[in-house]
């Protein structure tokens, strides 16, 4: 194998495609690259068996062939070559990575020993790319990253009236968004680590999803992200989500995020934020034993059964809600202090973000 292309062209499928490279594995052939070339197309293949990324560039081709390369080594090789062309090829079964001068050797890996992954035939769901990379970012937040708990690290598919519905959740936390009129047939319950990839390996403005049964595929003009499903049954969440709420506030989002990172210089995770919902608005308010603390008003429209309400809420869970919510207004719908609230843009939209308090 032998090719030639443009120091940038080949980074951007490189970068692309070693985000799904395995930095901790027992395979080391898992931490390759599998380059393989024909025609004119260069095919760039990196996985770690749950997550796998394919992408390709059209090349100068000196050579076809196929091998495997270390991913991290041969991505910031090209990324560090002087602009201009760069070369890479096999050689006296070493790989040389040469552009205008320097010139790494690098040792192939076990073509052998890679992963034979079977063919996907392309037959999904025609989605707006940047409305899912939104739908993605609004929901993994909400997520698990404890391995002891798999099933709280997936995001779960659904089909719903207005079309796909998306939800996660962590037990503190849950996130649910629908995208209306995607007709994604099927449920599945969906690695969040791999979904917060899609934007940087293969987002585009067109992306088709599938949903099989053993893995969920997308694919752009970009590539191919594919995605082992997690086996198991995802929690009942409907019962978290009362039909109505007795009192509400809404705020301004930029003043709310504000606050909130006020807080931040005096709170941790496991130092509560207090929100005293009343007329006028909401104080906000923090304290903290060996540091001090910090209060403020935030002006606000207040309705409710109740003349104030006071409740308290994990800061950095609260801020990333706030953050990922579309709009310029925050709406916070309260039962009581003690039952879980729930945060959306304040009018019937197709994301909302729930939040269990915290007992102080």
């Amino acid at each position: 194998m032998r090719i030639r292309a443009q120091r940038d062209d080949l980074a951007d499928v490189l970068v692309r495609a070693n985000r799904a490279v395995g930095t901790r594995t027992a395979l080391p052939v898992l931490q390759g690259l599998l380059c393989e070339v024909a025609g004119s197309i260069l095919r760039v293949t990196g996985t770690d068996l749950d997550m796998t990324v394919t992408t390709s560039a059209e090349v100068d081709v000196l050579e076809e062939g196929r091998v495997v390369i270390p991913g991290r080594l041969l991505t910031e090789a090209v990324r560090k070559m002087p602009a201009g062309q760069v070369t890479i090829g096999v050689k006296d079964n070493d790989v040389e990575i040469e552009g205008n001068g320097p010139r790494f050797t690098v040792r192939p890996l076990t073509i052998d020993d890679f992963p034979v992954l079977d063919d996907v035939v392309v037959d999904g769901v025609e989605v707006d790319g940047e409305a899912l990379a939104e739908a993605v970012g609004q929901v993994t937040i909400a997520a698990s990253s404890d391995g002891a708990r798999p099933i709280l690290t997936g995001v779960l598919f659904e089909s719903s009236e207005a079309g796909l519905r998306m939800v996660a959740t962590d037990s503190y936390r849950l996130a649910k968004k629908d995208l209306a009129g995607v007709g994604l047939e099927g449920t599945g319950l969906v690695p969040a680590r791999g979904l917060r990839e899609l934007p940087r390996t293969i987002g585009s403005s067109k992306v088709t999803a599938q949903l099989g049964d053993r893995e969920a595929v997308f694919s752009s003009d970009k590539g191919m992200l594919r995605l082992r499903l997690i086996d198991g049954s995802f929690p009942k969440y409907q019962s978290l989500l009362p039909d109505t709420y007795p009192n509400q506030v809404i705020l301004e989002k930029e003043a709310l995020l504000d606050a909130l990172g006020r807080v931040a210089l005096v709170a941790e995770d496991h130092i509560p934020v207090r929100l005293k919902l009343t007329d006028g608005g909401v104080e906000v308010t923090v304290s903290r034993q060996d540091v001090g603390g910090e209060t403020e008003h935030l002006e606000g429209e207040f309705s409710g059964t109740d003349e104030e309400v006071t409740i308290a809420f994990n800061p950095r869970y609260l801020q990333e809600g706030v953050t990922v919510i579309s709009g310029d207004s925050i709406r916070i719908r309260v039962i009581d202090g003690f039952k879980p609230s729930v945060l959306d843009d304040g009018g019937e939209g197709d994301y909302i973000y729930l939040l269990m308090p915290v007992r102080v």
